[in-house]
């Protein structure tokens, strides 16, 4: 069960365009951020490193980048995090049945050298202590610029947070990622555990829009939908 409740979207009016934008993204907000609303420092914080490392076009595909959090959170245990990730990559264009393989990325014919080059490194990535060598960097340079290198090392670090954030507060799974996960990623062994949906009756305290929290609102000027391709 969820061991801090998330806060209802429309008691955090302050945090609005946040919420759109994930809104935007995912289809619906995650009760991650609803939790971490209850610090909007936090909160939009998150969001401004969210945009960058997530929104913002970068030099990978964005499914690839979907699988990449996939991978790193197999290892982490984290099945919220692999619920949204696996669902997050089919909203970019990854075929379901090509999810359900990502667990056997190695000798699956969905994926090509280069991505179970990505996918291998984000799994040693996700894993305490760190598993990356020496060779699986080499290995990932004969696919990948060394900009993409970063774009995909920025992946595995934002998961890193979520994984421990998520995996340590029970986060309760919301209803789209959990009914993908049980249709298609418990055949490897995913269940919802203690990620149970939750009914919310408490009434939080407000927070005063904070100094974090406008620059994020300028940052959404920059990388908001007006330039961001979903």
């Amino acid at each position: 069960m969820a061991r801090v409740i998330p806060l209802q979207r429309e008691q955090v009016k302050d945090l609005k365009a946040v919420f759109e934008i994930t809104e935007a993204v995912m289809g619906f907000v995650p009760n991650s951020m609803l939790i971490m609303a209850r610090d909007p420092d936090l909160l939009a914080a998150f969001a401004q490193l969210s945009a960058v490392v997530m929104v913002r076009p970068g030099k990978l595909d964005p499914g690839l980048k979907s699988l990449i959090m996939y991978a790193v959170s197999r290892p982490s245990g984290c099945q919220y995090c692999m619920a949204h990730s696996a669902l997050l990559a089919t909203s970019h264009g990854i075929a379901s049945h090509k999810v359900e393989e990502a667990c056997r990325f190695e000798s699956s014919r969905e994926f090509g050298e280069a991505e179970r080059t990505a996918l291998r490194f984000a799994q040693s990535a996700g894993q305490t202590p760190n598993a990356v060598s020496d060779a699986e960097f080499e290995e990932l340079r004969r696919h990948f610029s060394e900009d993409e290198i970063l774009e995909i090392v920025s992946v595995i670090a934002f998961m890193g947070f979520l994984n421990r954030w998520n995996d340590t507060l029970a986060t309760p799974l919301e209803n789209a990622p959990r009914s993908f996960g049980e249709r298609h990623l418990s055949i490897s062994g995913w269940s919802v555990g203690k990620h149970t949906p939750i009914t919310i009756k408490e009434t939080p305290r407000r927070w005063a829009a904070s100094l974090r929290t406008r620059l994020f609102r300028r940052l959404l000027k920059i990388f908001g939908p007006k330039s961001v391709k979903f």
